[in-house]
This record gives C-alpha cells, sequence and structure tokens, in this order.
C-alpha cells in the first residue's frame, strides 16, 4: 500500500495522487464473474422520483462485488486467490475458494495475501481474515465487519484502514471500542473478523481536480447563502448576507454541533461510552 503522485503536467494533475495498488496481485485479472451484478442508479431519487439525496449523478459506470458480510461457511477452510480492487468501496476485497469449490468476496484485511487460508466458526483461530464470535476473540484484538445482530452480517468497521478493538465479554454481551472512540455493548454471538482493513493510505489520497469527483457520481454543491429564500432557509437578503442562523440543511437541520440521533432510539441503551466531537467535547 502507497501513494502515487503524478507530475505536474497540467493544474489538475499538480499534487494530485491515486493509490499505487502494490496490494492488487494480478492487475491484469478480470473480477469473477458469477459474483458481480448490474448496479443501476438512482442518482439520489426515491421511488417517487424525488431527490432524497443532494448532489449525487453521472459517475463511471460499474458492476457491483457481492460481497460475503455473514461468513455463515462455518468449517470449511478457504484458500485467498487473489486481492482485487472494489470500485463500490475504499477498501479492497480478497477472492476466497472454499474446498468445497464454492467462491465469494470478502473485506481484505490488512496482511491477508494471495494463498492464505482463512475460515468461519467459534473452532476457527483468531489469526488475520477469519470470522469467530466475539465471545470467542481474545481481549485487546483488532476486528473489523463487525454484526449488530447475530446472523445479520457485518454493518461496522467496514470501511478502509479501519480497526475496532475487542475489549471484554462478559455473559451473553461483548464491549467493542469503535474507531469513533465510542463505546458499545453488542450481543456476544455476533460475529466479527480478525485485523485491520486494507488499504490504510486511502485518506491520503488528494484527487487534484473536480473532473476525479464527477467521475465518481458526485455534482457540485451550491451554497445556501446564494440561493433564494424559496431554496434555502439560509438563502435571500441584500448584498452578502450571513444567513442570519446558525448554518443549517435545506430542510432546517443544524450543520455544526446539531443533534442528527433519534433520542429515542432502542440501540442509544447500548452505547456505554459516546464518541467525542472535535468541536463541542462529548455528545450526549
Amino acid at each position: 500500500m502507497g501513494i502515487r503522485f503524478y507530475k505536474p503536467t497540467s493544474p489538475g494533475r499538480r499534487g494530485a495522487s491515486v493509490s499505487d495498488f502494490a496490494e492488487i496481485t494480478d492487475k491484469k485479472k478480470k473480477p469473477e464473474k458469477s459474483l458481480m451484478v448490474r448496479l443501476k442508479k438512482h442518482s439520489g431519487r426515491n421511488h417517487h422520483g424525488k431527490i432524497t439525496v443532494r448532489h449525487r449523478g453521472g459517475g463511471h459506470r460499474k458492476l457491483y462485488r457481492i460481497v460475503d458480510f455473514k461468513r455463515k461457511r462455518e468449517g470449511i477452510p478457504a484458500e485467498v486467490i487473489s486481492i482485487e480492487y472494489d470500485p463500490n468501496r475504499s477498501a479492497r476485497i480478497a477472492l476466497i475458494l472454499y474446498e468445497d469449490g464454492e467462491k465469494a468476496y470478502i473485506l481484505a484485511p490488512d496482511g491477508l495475501k494471495a494463498g492464505d487460508t482463512v475460515s468461519n466458526g467459534p473452532d476457527a483461530e483468531p489469526n488475520v481474515g477469519n470470522c469467530l464470535p466475539l465471545s470467542k476473540i481474545p481481549q485487546g484484538t483488532n476486528v473489523h465487519n463487525i454484526e449488530m445482530q447475530p446472523g445479520r452480517g457485518g454493518q461496522l468497521v467496514r470501511g478502509a484502514g479501519t480497526v475496532a478493538v475487542m475489549n471484554a465479554t462478559e455473559g451473553s454481551w461483548a464491549q467493542v471500542t469503535l474507531p469513533s472512540g465510542e463505546v458499545r455493548r453488542l450481543p456476544s454471538s455476533c460475529r466479527a473478523t480478525i485485523g485491520q482493513v486494507g488499504n490504510s493510505d486511502h485518506n491520503r489520497i488528494v484527487l487534484g481536480k473536480a473532473g476525479r469527483t464527477r467521475w465518481m457520481g458526485r455534482r457540485p454543491k451550491v451554497r445556501g447563502t446564494v440561493m433564494n429564500p424559496v431554496a434555502h432557509p439560509m438563502g435571500g437578503g441584500e448584498g452578502r448576507n450571513s444567513g442570519g442562523r446558525h448554518p443549517c440543511s435545506p430542510t432546517g437541520v443544524l450543520a455544526k454541533g446539531g443533534r442528527t440521533r433519534k433520542r429515542r432510539k432502542a440501540s442509544s441503551k447500548a452505547i456505554i461510552r459516546r464518541r467525542k466531537s472535535r468541536r463541542y467535547g462529548q455528545l450526549k
């Protein structure tokens, strides 16, 4: 893993950088066709055709790789065939082949390479790439792809370079420290994968030009203060007005420090220690 910098042959190239893709085993190898499906674009629109997520649209055509977040095939060792690029996520993915002939994609943790063997289930060793219940993972172990409900599949800690730490297990509950600093209680029967997600240099990439953002399906953003009052709460006014209120979204949701989590959300009782905000200290 590393970063490759362009020569400044143009203003867009100056300062731009890309991943060197050093961990990719075979750059000419095509993805597994049986594990790909067509990815339909919605440009941020719901089933009524109304834009519910702004600044989405366009972008390069992609095929979705079906990644196995559940890892339910127990007791069958699998060999890592290759480490591949996935355009749909920041992490790399690993193509594995089970002994019974079935193939699957999993998130590629740091240190996993072609030829390694991974396994799933409570009897698996706590080695990099293996998937175990939280009750079987030793304290202080780095984990990723963590389930929130048993059997639902990994939902937490899936981005490039992210890692959580297994704190303790007591009875039917386990305690995990997430990358944000939040300490959360989860059922000990939930599964997690050992190791840190690979491609940890992803956050150091500099796009360099607006076009690369458009390739990823991100459209330009317009400040609310330059809009008309009918389009944004901060719009309108004579001259350059600052808005006359705290920064907010078109629907009035505060942009800096406002609460975005539901007060009566059921999973709030599972949070032992909340994450810390850089601006306002500990969130409540």
